[in-house]
């Protein structure tokens, strides 16, 4: 990936944005299902004439579960969904939201939540069978003592989603102490850093985005010159989703990311993948338009 060049200027006015955006916490917890195997490594290791502190024997304690992987790719699924419609706020996992796009996020996330319980109760449903099949697979390496009931199981499994308010800058103001003086201008600081590394965050997004479409319309393909690269409906879909995401996400209203929506809106009006594959001097024109945005990308 190109590097761009982030030499922005310091916020010395701090925005406050309580208003224009929340903050989402997210947390899914899933039983894994696994079991570090003590005995089984020891005999791995007596067998091999290894050192048993350098194996590790992992049984998975329901081997191929249809029903517990499908919770698995789920929660992995919503984990991306929430990274892809929200920005990082911080180094705990946060992530921003502009309000804007609160009610429909709140409510597809309500409806993930639901299909995720959903999803737990068929693998408990089917747990004891689980079980039973494991026990032939796992042989003399099955442990009835390993396997918590089904009840249990239930409260491993968790969807928590919360939006705490964005901290506001001006709840440290006019503080007389010196030390206490000292905490706000360092928060105000902290505070403009995770605005700045918001908005880096959407414009490195726009950037990637638009760096793998430039790519895609470029002639040459491997082993044959001139050779045109496939072009994926996906790969303008995903660059128009940013485009439409970016006045959400200009909480400060930076000028430059309203000039870059205004360009990018202007460059893919009309794109299609067929007119893309079946004219080449189309093709040049959309991507000498990608390059032409993508010279003028320095934050």
């Amino acid at each position: 990936m190109n590097a761009i060049n982030f030499n922005a200027p310091v916020v010395t006015n701090v925005p406050r944005l309580t208003s224009s955006a929340r903050l989402v916490e997210l947390s899914i917890s899933v039983w894994t299902g696994r079991k570090q195997d003590k005995a089984a490594t020891a005999q791995t290791a007596a067998a091999n004439g290894a050192n048993k502190n350098h194996i590790n024997t992992t049984k998975a304690l329901l081997g191929d579960c249809a029903e517990l992987d499908a919770v698995k790719k789920f929660a992995g699924n919503t984990r991306q969904w929430v990274y892809g419609g929200t920005m990082g706020w911080g180094d705990l996992g946060q992530r921003l939201l502009p309000m804007p796009k609160f009610a429909d996020f709140h409510k597809e996330a309500t409806a993930l939540r639901t299909e995720f319980y959903a999803l737990v109760e068929l693998f408990l449903s089917a747990y004891d069978f689980a079980q039973s099949k494991a026990q032939a697979q796992l042989g003399a390496l099955y442990n009835p003592d390993e396997y918590p009931s089904a009840e249990s199981l239930r409260d491993k499994f968790r969807f928590n989603l919360a939006y705490p308010p964005l901290p506001d800058v001006g709840i440290v103001q006019d503080i007389q102490d010196e030390a206490e003086r000292y905490l706000a201008e360092e928060y105000s600081r902290v505070y403009s850093e995770r605005i700045e590394g918001t908005m880096k965050e959407v414009w490195q997004r726009v950037y990637d985005a638009l760096k793998h479409m430039s790519d895609k319309l470029d002639f040459g393909g491997e082993g044959s010159s001139g050779e045109k690269k496939r072009i994926h409906e996906s790969t303008i879909s995903n660059l128009r989703d940013l485009c439409k995401m970016l006045p959400d996400f200009n909480i400060t209203n930076d000028s430059r990311l309203s000039s870059l929506h205004a360009e990018l809106d202007q460059a893919l009006m009309g794109v299609t993948t067929d007119a893309l594959r079946e004219d080449a001097g189309y093709r040049k024109d959309t991507k000498k338009a990608m390059d032409d945005i993508l010279k003028n990308m320095s934050w």
